[in-house]
């Protein structure tokens, strides 16, 4: 009998420790499902705050005329004198693929930015520049055009300040020209510029609003139906390509 009752007792704690240990592993399961959840939900979390990052400086950049590039380096020997412009006003044209504009250029106004648009035409610098970008929606419709590279990059030896005559109220009437520059940076101004072919409004940032250096007196509504009708590639954006291929063809001033 006592040896019967020892082999129960025996055969009772090995089914114990068995269920102790069955137990253990069962908790330890649950620990390692319960890491391997939370270091995926740390990655999600991470791709997640990085896109939202990549997202806002997007359309922190894209809101105005800007050049999503770095910063420049002024140079100051490679920017036209502010006599240049003679502090009086100009007439010229410039034309877009085959639509030719009319246009004036107020150096009174604007010296240091006509000084530099007057620079451009006169050496050839446009001719063969594209316009790189269309914004077509309520609030904004301008193309812009100029970039070194063909899409909106800046010239790294290239830029100038401050902002010159910006309007009252940062509405930029149908038919301005104006300089484009980089967000919260008066001495971002370049070779580019764009043209507003219907009352635009852009609210100044902490440099702020954009010089402008003229307008267009005649053919802006070639503009529009010869270019900007055309819409931008995707279809569905407001702000990119236009889907008309568009380059600075012919440039005069006088």
């Amino acid at each position: 009998m006592a040896t019967s009752k020892s082999q129960e007792r025996e055969a009772r704690e090995a089914r114990d420790r068995l269920a102790r240990y069955n137990a253990r592993q069962s908790v330890h399961a649950k620990q390692l499902s319960r890491r391997k959840r939370d270091n995926w939900l740390a990655v999600i979390g991470v791709v997640v705050v990085a896109g939202l990052a990549a997202t806002a400086q997007i359309f922190y950049f894209t809101t105005g005329p800007g050049m999503p590039t770095p910063e420049p380096t002024v140079s100051a020997a490679a920017v036209p004198s502010p006599e240049l412009s003679e502090n009086r006003e100009w007439t010229g044209s410039l034309t877009l693929n085959e639509t030719p504009l009319e246009i004036t250029l107020d150096g009174a106004a604007a010296p240091q930015g006509v000084a530099s648009m007057i620079s451009d035409i006169q050496n050839g610098y446009l001719i063969g520049k594209t316009c790189h970008r269309l914004v077509v929606s309520e609030g904004a419709k301008i193309i812009q055009c100029g970039s070194a590279d063909g899409a909106g990059g800046s010239t790294d030896d290239y830029a100038f300040g401050p902002i010159e005559n910006a309007p009252e109220g940062d509405l930029y009437e149908t038919g301005v020209i104006a300089l484009a520059r980089q967000g919260d940076n008066a001495e971002s101004q370049g070779h580019q510029f764009f043209i507003v072919f219907g009352d635009s409004t852009f609210p100044s940032d902490s440099a702020g609003g954009y010089t402008i250096v003229g307008r267009v007196t005649k053919g802006l509504n070639g503009l529009v139906t010869d270019i900007a009708s055309g819409g931008i590639t995707p279809d569905t954006a407001e702000d990119g390509a236009p889907t008309i291929a568009t380059t600075i063809t012919a440039a005069t001033i006088q």
